[in-house]
């Protein structure tokens, strides 16, 4: 299979429809989905048909997907996806950065070794010109990965939900950076 980026202990490559089992138990652990949907299950035909699909998508403007299934590189065992993907399928200035990561691999580094590859392919490679990441305003975790990759705040907002989950009352946050910025070693 082909391989999108490489670090030190991960691999990111494209997804395929044989993924959906991995991403039926990623997406069906309560804490891994505490600040997506507040931890309600998935079930698999909404993997199949929402999911993979997205997930699946090739942006025109960078010429790959925005989504990539990570593997540990020791064991190649499915670790969950990362995301680098251009807000506009036409444009590749604005991309936007994010991560869903098993519980087995939290507190390892892979967010932020992945995400840290990321920004730097995005500015490198891709043709973006920002990076932005957002995240409920009580998700402590994923905004120090933001931090430790080089975004910084930019602000907070609110978002009109349909289904309100524990901590949005919060709201939302937005972290960024400019490749001028990173370049200064933001």
């Amino acid at each position: 299979m082909r391989t999108f980026l490489e670090t030190g202990r991960l691999v990111l490559r494209p997804f395929t429809d044989a993924d959906a089992p991995g991403l039926l138990a990623l997406d069906n652990d309560p804490e891994v989905m505490r600040y997506i949907n507040g931890g309600r299950p998935v079930g698999a035909g909404e993997i199949r048909e929402r999911t993979l699909p997205r997930l699946l998508h090739d942006h025109p403007c960078t010429g790959t997907r925005g989504f990539w299934a990570t593997e540990e590189k020791a064991t190649g065992a499915f670790l969950g996806w990362f995301e680098l993907r251009p807000l506009d399928d036409h444009d590749p200035a604005v991309v936007e950065l994010g991560y869903r990561l098993n519980r087995a691999a939290w507190g390892r580094g892979y967010a932020t070794e992945g995400a840290r590859a990321l920004v730097r392919k995005g500015f490198t490679d891709l043709g973006a010109e920002r990076v932005t990441a957002n995240t409920m305003a009580v998700n402590a975790g994923s905004r120090r990965v933001m931090e430790k990759v080089g975004l910084t705040f930019l602000r907070a907002y609110t978002e009109d939900w349909p289904d309100a989950i524990e901590g949005s009352e919060h709201g939302e946050v937005e972290y960024g950076v400019t490749r001028e910025a990173w370049g200064r070693g933001a």
